[in-house]
Order: structure tokens, then C-alpha cells, then sequence
């Protein structure tokens, strides 16, 4: 059973930046497709970046490209780290991971907060 316990949140100001971990106990996260997801208060859970299990390419929602990048770390690390962070970027982030040269998001972290505020 694979677990996922993702670190790394905080308060930053407007500007600032956090980098978020997700590590993996029970398996390596090589060749599992990675997934970064965001819920804030009264909103439903946002797919944030991902990065395949096939080929390592990544895909970002419009709204952190060019702020944002997923990145794998050792073989039961992966990272998502954030730039120029703005208030909307505020929210609970959740990191998920497929099974071996999969699709489906099989194994989901608790998530950690992420406040940007001055």
C-alpha cells in the first residue's frame, strides 16, 4: 500500500514562494504519473500539474503556468514548487499518484495548507 504525506506549506506573503513535497512510503514513485491538486474553501478540488508516468512530460492549469513546476525528487519524492505565489493560490494541496505507467490517480495525500496573504 502506497502512502503519501505531503509537507512543505505555510503563510507566505503576495510575491513569495513555498516549495511542496510529496513523499511515498511503501513504494517508489518511478514510473507513477504524479498529480498536484488544490481545494480552497467553498470551491471544488483543482487539478494543479502533473507530471506521466510514461514519458515525465507535464501538463499545468492555466492559471500557475510559468509559476508552478512538478518535478520528480529521489524515487519516492516528487515536488511542486511556487513561484510568485498570489492570494488565489491559496488552498488545501493535495498530491496523488497513479499506479506503475498509469493514468489513474489510485493513492491521495492528506494535503497541506498553503495561505498567501500580506
Amino acid at each position: 500500500q502506497v502512502q503519501l504525506v505531503e509537507s512543505g506549506g505555510g503563510l507566505v506573503q503576495p510575491g513569495g514562494s513555498l516549495r511542496l513535497s510529496c513523499s511515498a512510503s511503501g513504494s517508489t514513485l518511478r514510473n507513477f504519473g504524479i498529480g498536484w491538486f488544490r481545494q480552497a474553501p467553498g470551491k471544488e478540488r483543482e487539478g494543479v500539474a502533473c507530471i506521466s508516468s510514461y514519458d515525465d512530460s507535464t501538463l499545468y492549469v492555466d492559471s500557475v503556468k510559468g509559476r508552478f513546476t512538478i518535478s520528480r525528487g529521489t524515487p519516492n519524492t516528487a515536488y511542486l514548487q511556487m513561484n510568485n505565489l498570489k492570494p488565489e493560490d491559496t488552498a488545501v494541496y493535495v498530491c496523488a499518484a497513479t499506479g506503475p505507467y498509469s493514468g489513474e490517480y489510485l493513492y491521495w495525500g492528506q494535503g497541506t495548507q498553503v495561505t498567501v496573504s500580506s
